[in-house]
């Protein structure tokens, strides 16, 4: 291939490329319209079609998953990331927001379906590790260990994602985000029975995110008050906030 045929494809690639990514774009604006009415249907429709033309794109992504919520459509939110991740399986994105699809159907489950659900999605979350080592998919596969009982001995495992993910985040500039990350970080000394640790992450966390409520709280307990306050976060029977706009609005 010569230098002139390769610059004329590359040329041709771009072009085929951006018009995807703004046809993409044209469906996910007519799926939130959709979506703003309460036209689930159709919504869903142009968002699926905005997340197959553009598979690395996370808002895209996460708002066909939080529309699912609204709708009630958490089986045909995991049937669809079932089909998209098997057509583009290197996709960390994508096995991140299947992970978070089955997480989303946790608290409307029953409880050993919940266990299956938690599993599937630690699943996704690792292969999510595994092709991209990003701080959201450390910080995500971290926070998920510490939601399994302590019998299951996975809270270790969330502690050394999470300091991964720390590690990750005090190489670049601050975002709001990373205030997660002291929060579960220090959750997991916690559930591994190491106050101390504990403590002093939530002490780092504060004076780097002084007006975090949660870091407040945490500090402020003790004894059976932490604990409950603790464990009341990993209750399988509560939503968790799985909505990544916070990535893109930074």
């Amino acid at each position: 291939m010569t230098k002139k045929t390769f610059s004329y494809l590359f040329a041709v690639l771009m072009i085929v490329a951006t018009q995807l990514a703004a046809a993409s774009e044209t469906d996910y604006q007519a799926g939130m319209k959709a979506i703003a009415v309460n036209d689930f249907s159709h919504g869903l429709h142009f968002l699926e079609l905005a997340v197959t033309g553009d598979p690395e794109n996370v808002r895209y992504a996460s708002e066909y998953r939080q529309a699912s919520i609204r709708g009630k459509e958490f089986d045909r939110s995991l049937k669809f990331f079932e089909k998209v991740v098997a057509d583009h399986p290197n996709s960390a994105n994508l096995h991140l927001n299947f992970g978070f699809a089955y997480v989303d159907k946790i608290p409307v489950a029953g409880s050993i379906t919940q266990v299956i659900l938690a599993n599937n999605a630690l699943t996704e979350f690792s292969k999510a590790v595994e092709l991209q080592p990003s701080w959201l998919a450390y910080y995500t596969r971290g926070e998920s260990f510490l939601f399994w009982p302590k019998i299951f001995n996975r809270a270790s495992l969330g502690v050394v994602d999470l300091l991964k993910a720390m590690e990750i985040q005090k190489k670049g500039p601050r975002r709001s985000y990373y205030v997660k990350t002291y929060i579960a970080l220090g959750d997991g000394y916690w559930k591994t029975d190491d106050l101390t640790k504990a403590r002093a992450v939530w002490q780092e966390g504060l004076k780097e995110f002084p007006n975090n409520e949660q870091l407040k709280n945490r500090l402020a307990l003790q004894g059976d008050q932490l604990k409950s306050a603790i464990e009341d976060q990993f209750d399988p029977g509560k939503r968790v906030d799985t909505d990544l706009r916070e990535l893109w609005s930074n």
